[in-house]
């Protein structure tokens, strides 16, 4: 079993190498809401506020079930709880899968709340273990490894359920215009929400066989007993883990609107459905660069609280490109926030939670409720581009995004003469 001390001044990448696997599975899951935004809209005849819900659901479940996946993890160690989450990942895709079929929308969003729950064990453990094993100044690095798998996971899922489940999307739609009979119009949609059923049952036992992989798989064993800086934590520090949660909920929101709501975005310039399917996948090769970029240079070059400075302002002048273009350039502006975002949530995680001492557990769990950032924001875009023009509320909604970003990373700059490294969490 390695030295607590000295995981701390060594990164043990056989774990990291086990999380970089994790991370793709539920980064897959995660970034399917994209798809599925146009998915749940075709077959369940939605307009887009309602079809927004389905990120919603998903990322609100972090702000209910982080907390108490804290707790959970106390009492089941790390790795029983990243099983049993992945395992509660597996009944709701099952679920989904199941109640999409049916067209049950009710049972639908309730089983992506479920995934959710699972995905939100999953992030609570596995943030602030990777943040601390190893440096607390490189903690973005390891975290953007991670980070890699998920959103290479992340590019592959729009292409996979844009060939096999949103395909002939074009046929689809005139099928249904021109479906007078009613019975006849139902059973077009039927067909198509049954495309959904075997993928997710699949996934689901996927989920399935990783969840005793992961039971059964070693870690390292750390705690806080020999680690000198596991105490209380200083009072800069607390005020950091709270302009951190926030820093996460309007980064999340800034990368839902760039990667799900791309599509969404496209279709107000009337674009073609047939292409605009696979937009979110643009967005996610942005990210792939972007954490690529982000690991070459974190630490090496620069720190992580500068580099985060450089990614906010990149933010803010790729989101007024796209306000002042239009059409494939400005689609094109917002799948490029995609290297912009690549590294906030690297940067931002182990900020947030730095010199919080024995408390690191709890904010970790509090960062993690920051994800429902992803629910309230893009649900504010929905809703308020039915009133105003809608590169005018993608715009205001990301700059207040980027905005809030740039001054957490100033602040946190500051603040880090103030605070001491973090503790190694225990209990695995």
């Amino acid at each position: 079993m390695p030295d607590a001390v000295a995981s701390k001044s060594k990164t043990p990448w056989g774990a990291v190498l086990l999380f970089c696997m994790l991370f793709f599975i539920f980064g897959f899951v995660t970034w399917l809401n994209g798809p599925l935004i146009t998915f749940v809209k075709l077959a369940f005849n939605l307009t887009d506020v309602e079809a927004f819900l389905v990120p919603s659901v998903f990322y609100l479940s972090y702000f209910f079930l982080a907390l108490p996946a804290a707790f959970i993890l106390r009492a089941t160690g790390l790795k029983r709880g990243m099983a049993l989450g992945l395992f509660i990942m597996g009944l709701g895709a099952a679920g989904f899968g199941q109640f999409a079929t049916m067209r049950i929308f009710p049972g639908a969003l309730t089983s992506l709340f479920i995934i959710g729950a699972g995905v939100s064990l999953l992030q609570t453990a596995s943030n602030p273990y990777i943040s601390v094993l190893g440096p607390i100044e490189s903690g973005a690095q390891r975290i953007a490894v991670m980070g890699i798998f998920n959103k290479f996971a992340g590019f592959l899922a729009p292409i996979l359920v844009g060939t096999f489940i949103l395909h002939g999307l074009g046929q689809f739609e005139a099928d249904v215009k021109a479906a007078t009979d009613p019975a006849a119009r139902e059973a077009i949609l039927n067909a198509f929400a049954a495309r959904i059923h075997t993928p997710y049952m699949l996934m689901a036992g996927l989920m399935a066989i990783l969840a005793v992989f992961t039971w059964f798989s070693p870690l390292p064993a750390l705690g806080d007993d020999s680690n000198p800086d596991s105490g209380k934590g200083s009072r800069f520090a607390y005020i950091q883990m709270f302009f951190g949660f926030l820093a996460i909920f309007f980064y999340v929101g800034a990368e839902v609107m760039a990667g799900d709501a791309i599509t969404t975005y496209a279709n107000g310039f009337g674009l073609p459905l047939e292409m605009t399917k696979y937009f979110t996948s643009g967005t996610l090769v942005a990210m792939l660069v972007g954490y690529v970029v982000g690991l070459i240079s974190i630490p090496r070059f620069i720190s992580q609280e500068k580099y985060l400075n450089l990614s906010a302002i990149l933010g803010i002048v790729l989101t007024l490109a796209a306000f002042l273009t239009k059409g494939y350039v400005s689609v094109a502006f917002v799948a490029l926030l995609g290297f912009a975002n690549a590294m906030m949530w690297p940067a931002i995680f182990p900020l947030g939670i730095r010199g919080l001492g024995k408390l690191t557990e709890f904010g970790g769990a509090l960062l993690v409720m920051g994800i429902a950032g992803g629910a309230v924001i893009p649900q504010l875009f929905a809703h308020l581009k039915e009133v105003y023009p809608f590169q005018l509320v993608f715009m205001g909604l990301m700059v207040v995004c980027y905005a809030y970003i740039l001054f957490f990373s100033l602040f946190a700059t500051a603040a880090g003469k103030k605070t001491v490294t973090g503790p190694v969490p225990s209990d695995v």
